[in-house]
């Protein structure tokens, strides 16, 4: 769960950063210029013609004004809208155009480089491939790219150092979207929806207007073969925030001893061994066998691929784990479960404080490591929602696993 970027309005049209700079790059009749990056985009030639913008799905007329000759207008919201723009010289339709994809260059770009984050949406960005068979590409950094490519053949993934790079080729993009949660959640130019009332991966499909749900991420990993004989768990104890971490101080190490009577090999696989605030680390816990580093993400997926099961936080390894099939123990309290992906094995505490992230009343801070907006001047009872979560618990939801699925070390 990544912040991405902070918008303002000017003139009635959203801008940002992610503002396509020139000019429309379709021609159309008369000198009429559009396109649908970032916005339905039009210029005109001839001061006084009127531009109207109408939702072909829900019949709203989204803008129709008179505008100058040369300046580029654009429709506000920046998700996907079906648009059927118009352009008239007084009573004259000079030009129209209704969004049709099918066959178009598309780029789609992820505004969060987190793992968690492009596991979760990158099915509802197929979906849109799918809907509107368009030649789609997605923007992501260079790392993910091995993670998908197998599993999702017919997209063009990109470097998003470069996501122009199919353009500067003679490649012009029809249409581009920005995924992702946008700050602050109320803003409604870039999100329909506010992403803490919405899973993960229903906000990135409202945003991209395919239908919402869960979907599993395909991905096919490249070294099946096992290396390790003896029966083994993994677990992820690291996060990028504090009040995502299991906050329970005989949390890890109680589990660790459990699964180890068990017969099973407790494989840490963060990767940083320690992570957290200067004078304030969080390292990885006492018992478990080193597997942290800067690892390949397929060789994660391999070594996850043949464990017994995984147990880790709201964060990128557990979508990780997920992707690839394995039993998820997901460990969290301050998101709600309908946040992440279903597992019969989320493990959260509703006597405490809890579920803060998908509070309305409050916005999660990704700048601040130590953010509990509920406790934030009550210390001591700060990131209860974790620390309240006893390794007892944790443990009946193993053992109910371990049972469920036969599984003998």
């Amino acid at each position: 769960m990544s912040e991405t970027v902070r918008t303002g309005t000017q003139h009635g049209l959203t801008e940002s950063s992610f503002t396509r700079p020139g000019t429309p790059v379709f021609n159309g009749p008369e000198g009429v210029r559009f396109d649908f990056n970032y916005g339905c985009r039009v210029q005109v030639p001839v001061d006084g013609w009127r531009v109207r913008m109408v939702d072909i799905d829900t019949h709203n007329v989204v803008f129709d004004e008179m505008v100058e000759a040369g300046a580029t207008v654009a429709s506000r919201r920046k998700y996907f809208v079906r648009t059927r723009l118009q352009v008239f010289d007084g009573a004259r339709l000079v030009f129209e155009h209704g969004f049709d994809a099918a066959g178009q260059p598309v780029l789609v770009r992820l505004a969060s480089a987190a793992l968690g984050d492009s596991l979760a949406w990158m099915p509802a960005i197929d979906a849109f491939r799918e809907q509107h068979r368009c030649d789609l590409h997605v923007a992501l950094p260079d790392h993910l790219h091995p993670l998908f490519r197998a599993g999702y053949p017919a997209l063009q993934l990109v470097s998003d150092r470069a996501p122009g790079a199919a353009a500067a080729a003679g490649t012009p993009f029809y249409a581009t979207y920005h995924v992702g949660l946008f700050s602050p959640y109320d803003e409604r130019d870039h999100q329909p929806t506010d992403p803490r009332v919405s899973s993960m991966q229903d906000a990135v499909a409202y945003m991209l207007g395919v239908p919402p749900g869960e979907r599993r991420p395909r991905l096919i990993v490249a070294d099946t073969a096992r290396r390790i004989a003896q029966p083994y768990v993994c677990i992820a104890t690291q996060a990028t925030a504090q009040c995502k971490y299991w906050n329970n101080p005989r949390g890890w190490p109680t589990l660790i001893a459990h699964l180890k009577r068990l017969g099973f090999r407790v494989l840490c696989i963060d990767r940083d061994r320690a992570y957290g605030q200067p004078g304030a680390l969080n390292r990885m816990p006492a018992g478990a066998e080193d597997f942290t580093g800067e690892r390949p993400l397929q060789e994660r997926a391999s070594l996850l691929a043949h464990a017994a099961f995984f147990v880790g936080l709201g964060s990128g390894l557990s979508w990780l784990a997920w992707a690839v099939g394995r039993p998820v123990v997901m460990i969290s309290g301050f998101s709600h479960p309908q946040t992440e992906f279903h597992t019969p094995w989320r493990v959260i505490n509703f006597h405490p404080c809890n579920s803060c992230f998908n509070d309305t009343a409050h916005q999660f801070d990704p700048d601040d490591f130590d953010w509990c907006p509920r406790r934030a001047d009550r210390r001591a009872q700060r990131f209860q929602c974790t620390a309240t979560i006893s390794p007892e618990f944790v443990i009946r939801v193993v053992n109910r696993l371990i049972d469920a699925h036969g599984l003998v070390a």
